[in-house]
């Protein structure tokens, strides 16, 4: 049996089905959001009305109109539309797809091939697409929620355009709820539903921009409404619960929440750390992890600069992991505070950096011989420790020997800034470093005594 033209796009309303399916778009003109993508004079716009489409994937959040997408473009290009779902498909399933859509393709059809959720198919189910989409049997369009970089086989990926879908909008997501509450036929008009504006974007908020969830949830409405029809602010904050956050903690959302924070420190936004700390905390994160990245923090991005940082955050691990949920939780959110304020310097990051880099491009020098130990009598007749200053014997405890191997005598890998502590440190190392220098002219270029240790 052929796996085309047996299965409608869009089927006829039918009240038994979710209300999100019933309502889903059948033309363009009613699909909500992606303005960047489809509004006219867009490029993917344009390449469906032109009929100029290649394979693509589709990169979004839940709910924001992926299937949708892939079944419009579908039926504007008058391709067969084959749905695969990654989750229940393998290859046996593949290999039959691939076979009717090249009989297809020597009829003189063109085959759509929608495959959903395709960051769950492993690498030779993904190569197994691939001489089907070169030779132009199908077209394909894989959807995934999760960065198409990391998820999809570079040989796919370079033969697809990626288009990133956005999560709707609070405005875009109330006039689907309008809509549907107004449309007799597919929608919930002929229940004579009412809702204050104020009630319908509080419900387009706590979607967070995901339609399907918005549709279920006014679904879920009409059902507890009273027999006036009005869905209340109060009938929705009893029916809605606990918020649920879009998170994954392995996914990308978990690195793109933790990025912001680190760089809303960085950029001493106390608010906007604080923000980020707290969307990662209600999101059910970790807290040794979040007190792990606010420790990293205190050493990449305030250093020197406050070498309370450290120890702040070092107090705040043994609080977190003492006190646990929710009271370590304040501990947390203090740290934050406290290096997002402090002062900033990264010297001694890149310091490590660059001594890293000397180290990797260069070849590993000998120790100087007046800074080795010789604890035998052989050691002390080939040289070793022979011109050693101890530093006790000059002023200040400084001494103008060289402790670089001769090939980078002078080299400077730590420049400390004007901020903070680092500021003393930075009169400090100068204050040596002319030391250093007026010791070893007093020398007149000899090494002086002092005893080896």
């Amino acid at each position: 049996m052929s796996l085309f033209g047996d299965t409608p796009l869009f089927e006829t309303p039918d009240a038994g089905r979710p209300l999100a399916e019933r309502m889903r778009p059948e033309t363009l003109e009613e699909y909500a959001g992606q303005t960047h993508l489809l509004a006219p004079g867009k490029p993917l716009r344009l390449q469906i009305e032109r009929d100029q489409l290649s394979s693509m994937v589709l990169w979004g959040p839940p709910g924001v109109g992926k299937t949708t997408l892939a079944r419009l473009i579908a039926k504007q290009t008058r391709a067969d539309f084959v749905p695969f779902s990654a989750v229940m498909g393998g290859m046996k399933e593949i290999k039959a797809v691939m076979l009717d859509a090249e009989r297809n393709r020597r009829a003189g059809r063109r085959t759509l091939v929608f495959v959903d959720e395709i960051h769950r198919f492993n690498k030779a189910q993904q190569d197994a697409f691939l001489p089907f989409v070169e030779k132009g049997d199908i077209t394909l369009i894989g959807a995934t929620t999760e960065n198409p970089s990391f998820e999809v086989i570079p040989a796919l990926l370079s033969r697809s355009k990626v288009y990133r879908l956005a999560a709707l909008t609070a405005d875009e997501i109330v006039a689907l709820l309008n809509r549907a509450l107004g449309d007799p036929v597919r929608g919930l008009g002929a229940k004579n539903l009412s809702a204050s504006p104020d009630a319908l974007e509080q419900l387009a908020v706590y979607c967070g921009g995901d339609a399907r969830q918005a549709y279920n949830l006014l679904e879920l409405l009409a059902a507890a409404a009273p027999a006036s029809g009005e869905i209340t602010e109060q009938l929705l904050t009893e029916s809605l619960g606990q918020k649920t956050l879009l998170y994954d903690k392995s996914g990308e959302e978990h690195f793109n929440l933790i990025s912001a924070l680190h760089k809303s420190v960085r950029s001493s936004d106390v608010d906007a750390a604080l923000y980020w700390l707290g969307r990662m905390m209600e999101s059910g994160e970790d807290r040794m992890y979040l007190a792990r990245r606010l420790m990293r923090m205190a050493i990449e991005e305030i250093g020197l600069a406050d070498p309370r940082a450290l120890e702040q955050a070092v107090a705040v691990k043994e609080c977190v992991h003492f006190l646990g949920i929710p009271e370590g939780d304040q501990a947390l959110v203090q740290l934050t505070i406290y290096l997002a304020a402090a002062p900033k310097s990264d010297a001694a990051y890149r310091a490590a950096n660059a001594v890293s880099e000397e180290i990797r491009t260069s070849r590993p020098y000998p120790v100087p011989f007046h800074l080795r130990n010789a604890p035998t009598r052989a050691m002390k007749e080939w040289g070793y420790g022979s011109g050693y200053k101890h530093a006790h014997q000059y002023q200040d405890a400084v001494s103008g020997m060289e402790c670089l191997p001769d090939e980078l005598s002078g080299k400077v890998f730590y420049e400390p800034l004007s901020r903070g502590v680092e500021e003393r440190i930075r009169v400090r190392l100068n204050e040596i470093r002319q030391l250093r220098e007026s010791q070893k002219q007093a020398a007149g270029g000899e090494e002086g005594g002092g005893s080896s240790t």
